[in-house]
């Protein structure tokens, strides 16, 4: 990498720390695109080379900050002994939810913000609207041993994904209707029941 994209790598980064902290400690809607610039000491043309305005460099944020919590409840999956895939998904949703449970301000961020379209543009970048790609993409996160058909990926992570995000919110920040560690098992029967209504085993579809 050249001395000029050192540089332009440099600023991006100081812009997107920036950016982050002010988002978490008082919110986007009280940020603004020089707030930004000045806290990461770089000039106001320099953001508007990256993104058209702080909305844009807010889904940015949010997109990697999801991804990065996916993959880290993937990796911490990988040692555990999760018997089935509901498992295995049920251990990705818990561990997101813990780590949301330890970081307040960013559960207040990501969920306030996240939609579906931003999430699967993190998850699964250029293969939004592509169904097969999803499915594939899913599996590739799931042990083998227990794989399993996925009638409508899509749609069934959006449910996942709006199920937990909603109730965990209130439960978490309100203790609405009840605390997040009362509130888990009903949600994670509830994902369950959602996967069981969507899933078969790969045997049974090549029969």
């Amino acid at each position: 990498m050249g001395k000029i994209d050192e540089n332009k790598q440099l600023k991006l980064g100081a812009l997107l720390k920036s950016a982050y902290d002010l988002f978490l400690n008082q919110g986007i809607a009280k940020t603004s695109v020089h707030d930004i610039t000045k806290n990461a000491g770089v000039a106001k043309g320099t953001f508007y080379l990256y993104f058209k305005d702080k909305y844009a460099l807010r889904d940015h944020l949010i997109a990697s900050t999801a991804q990065s919590l996916f993959q880290e409840a993937h990796q911490a999956s990988l040692d555990q002994d999760l018997p089935t895939f509901e498992d295995h998904v049920i251990f990705v949703v818990d561990y997101i939810i813990n780590q949301m449970i330890k970081n307040k301000p960013l559960l207040r961020f990501v969920s306030k913000n996240l939609s579906w379209g931003i999430f699967s543009h993190a998850l699964f970048p250029g293969h939004e609207n592509d169904e097969q790609a999803i499915h594939d993409t899913l599996l590739n996160f799931i042990p083998e041993k227990n794989l399993k058909q996925l009638k409508n990926p899509e749609i069934v992570l959006f449910m996942i994904l709006e199920l937990a995000s909603s109730s965990c919110y209130s439960s978490i920040l309100e203790n609405n209707p009840v605390c997040i560690e009362e509130l888990k098992p009903h949600l994670y029967n509830s994902i369950r029941a959602i996967l069981k209504c969507y899933t078969v085993p790969l045997e049974a579809t090549a029969a």
